[in-house]
């Protein structure tokens, strides 16, 4: 077993092939709670064409939810650096 694992990491075409899957599923997850989060919010009654409310509420929806999404990493990722150099401080 720890031969595959240590095979596994040595091999750079199947590192970057599992973290670009990894990245697909990421964006699928989010599509979908995205598509569920503004469907509930702006669906009243399905009908065989959106009204115009409805599909301002769709485009709002959608994109609020990506600045948030776009927020919260950005977020994430400052605390990390910052982590990251505290901790650094900390072993000098």
């Amino acid at each position: 077993l720890e031969m595959e694992g240590q095979g596994a990491t040595a091999d750079p075409q199947l590192q970057h092939f599992i973290e670009i899957e990894s990245q697909k599923q990421r964006f699928q997850q989010l599509v979908h709670q995205m598509t569920e989060v503004c469907w509930e919010k702006c669906m009243d009654k399905p009908g065989p064409k959106l009204d115009s409310r409805t599909e301002m509420c769709f485009v709002n929806c959608v994109e609020r939810f990506i600045d948030t999404s776009q927020f919260i990493l950005n977020r994430l990722e400052q605390t990390q650096k910052s982590k990251g150099s505290f901790s650094e401080t900390m072993l000098d």
